[in-house]
């Protein structure tokens, strides 16, 4: 997806990602390193008494997931350039396939390289989705074409 120059964009094209199943080991491995140890992701019995009947993944976790699902091209990426209008609207349950689609929206051109807009969806195996943001990439420009 983002392995080609900023003057291959275009806008409305779409891409998606391969699946990557949240486990155990996520939740944990999440809460220690970012010291969230709410009980809703942390603590079954907790959890259990909750509308969600369960542990849920960190919000934040099940965006980074998606985030690390995203082939970025040393070269023709540059930097990862901004976050918007995030929204968690459904749990991911330990368990769950996630995959993400990108829409791609907005192209601004600049000298050397060019910020890439696209609308971000995070979606489970049953097609529900389950985090959605815009999101902003700065990508070069074809060395030849500059």
């Amino acid at each position: 997806m983002f392995n080609r120059y900023f003057e291959d964009f275009q806008t409305g094209d779409c891409w998606s990602s391969r699946g990557r199943t949240i486990t155990e080991t996520d939740l944990v491995s999440f809460a220690a390193w970012s010291g969230d140890w709410y009980p809703l992701h942390t603590d079954q019995e907790w959890a259990r008494n909750t509308s969600y009947g369960q542990r849920i993944a960190h919000g934040m976790l099940v965006l980074s997931a998606a985030i690390g699902l995203t082939h970025l091209e040393p070269g023709t990426v540059a930097a990862f350039y901004g976050l918007d209008r995030v929204r968690f609207v459904a749990p991911t349950f330990i368990g769950d396939t996630i995959h993400v689609t990108y829409e791609f929206v907005e192209k601004q051109e600049r000298e050397n390289d060019g910020i890439v807009t696209a609308k971000l969806e995070v979606k489970k195996q049953t097609g529900q989705t389950v985090a959605a943001a815009v999101v902003k990439f700065l990508v070069n420009k074809c060395p030849v074409s500059q």
